[in-house]
């Protein structure tokens, strides 16, 4: 199929650039103005105010199959994330079997060969289980099959299991991408241990819990030189040590999410939908993640999506479970609290959601340029929608967004040159 995309503005790195994108047997054939229509499939026209950029990444995602399908499929999920611009997507290992090992992998790879509407990329686990403790996994014998390694959801509780697994990944040139929280600390809380904790009579999550494992991290990956990835920071301290990791050469980056840059635990309501882990943090850690996100030392912007049930997440703040919806708010809300407040640019929060994420996790594609892949979003920015959970895609619905009024939607987004998803 050939597909001609007319008068889009084109990213260009750190620009927009008008231009018209023709693209043909799953690349970008060519870029200019006025590129002739003759002989083209598909002709869609951007109109000089419509966002053509490389698809989205999101490194962080849950998709719950194989072993807990009820609360997502793969082929619901990666709906869900084309819907909203993404054109690959990296799977946790929170499932069952857990993918610790070739086979085990294989239980959901099966399913993502069959069903996948976009690149689905696995996580294997760095522990036997995914258990954080115990054995670390045989990693050579399946990690070309992976994008990474984590077992996120559970921290790695011993230090020197942790230098183990660090040592054998940078032999094979492999992220792992860590769940940092330190169990004995975490005293049975489920919210922040701030100001809401203590009037609600709630139990809290101390901040150490989350630094206090990542500046150990820190240490081990200097020490063996392995690329080390750190999901969902939250908090003021976590941005203080990565930044200063950085600054002395550790191969070291990170992740926050949407919920943590735009709320933080003065929202809390006695609602599951605000319940999710790391929690929302303090008003000054909220802050902290945004400065961290303009001086670069958080490089992406993941959602980790987490989908449940209706009744997992309707038993308030103590007793749902933990995690919330995040693929199809993520652009329209931090385009609307970030760029069109002046926070960030439009280019910036691309390089965030797009390139940087392939730039750390290997994942080809990134640039609108000839002979580069066609995975591809066209978005309008300026687009006002009300976040109502009843007509996402996903099967979860809990998301702290919800009733939100934001700006931005994608229209189209186009994976090796076919369309597999267009509200225009």
């Amino acid at each position: 199929m050939s597909l001609l995309i007319k008068n889009a503005l084109v990213y260009k790195g750190n620009i927009f650039e008008k231009s018209d994108v023709l693209i043909k047997d799953g690349l970008i054939h060519s870029l200019g103005i006025s590129i002739s229509a003759c002989n083209i499939d598909r002709v869609v026209d951007a109109m000089g105010k419509y966002f053509l950029i490389p698809g989205f990444v999101d490194v962080h995602t849950h998709l719950r199959e194989p072993g807990f399908s009820y609360k997502e499929t793969i082929r619901s999920g990666s709906m869900a994330a084309a819907k909203a611009g993404y054109t690959a997507i990296c799977t946790m290992p929170n499932l069952n079997p857990s993918p610790d090992s070739v086979e085990h992998l294989k239980a959901q790879t099966d399913i993502i060969e069959r069903d996948a509407v976009i690149d689905v990329l696995p996580f294997g686990t760095i522990t036997k289980g995914r258990k954080g403790d115990g054995e670390v996994v045989d990693f050579a014998s399946f990690g070309d099959k992976v994008v990474g390694f984590s077992d996120d959801g559970t921290g790695v509780q011993s230090d020197s299991l942790m230098e183990q697994a660090m040592t054998q990944c940078a032999e094979l040139g492999k992220i792992i991408s860590a769940h940092c929280e330190v169990n004995e600390l975490l005293n049975s809380g489920y919210i922040h241990d701030g100001v809401y904790c203590k009037e609600h009579n709630h139990k809290g999550i101390c901040s150490e819990s989350e630094w206090k494992q990542i500046e150990r991290d820190c240490i081990l990956a200097k020490k063996t030189g392995c690329r080390y990835h750190v999901c969902h920071i939250s908090t003021k301290e976590s941005v203080d040590i990565i930044r200063k990791a950085k600054a002395s050469g550790v191969n070291v980056t990170c992740e926050t999410g949407p919920h943590y840059l735009t709320m933080c635990d003065e929202d809390l309501q006695e609602d599951g939908r605000f319940k999710m882990n790391p929690p929302l943090r303090s008003r000054e850690d909220m802050q902290a993640l945004i400065d961290g996100v303009l001086d670069g030392t958080v490089d992406v912007i993941a959602t980790d999506h987490a989908p449940h049930s209706k009744e997992e997440k309707s038993k308030g703040l103590a007793h749902s479970a933990m995690g919330v919806v995040g693929l199809e708010t993520a652009f329209a809300v931090l385009n609307t609290k970030l760029v069109k407040t002046g926070i960030i640019t439009l280019e910036k929060l691309i390089d965030m959601m797009s390139v940087k994420p392939r730039e750390i996790f290997s994942i080809p594609g990134g640039e609108i340029k000839e002979g580069a892949p066609a995975d591809l979003a066209l978005l309008d920015i300026d687009r006002e929608w009300c976040v109502n959970p009843d007509e996402f895609v996903t099967m979860g619905r809990a998301t702290p967004f919800e009733g939100w009024k934001v700006q931005g939607v994608n229209l189209m987004t186009v994976k090796r040159g076919a369309i597999v998803y267009e509200t225009i």
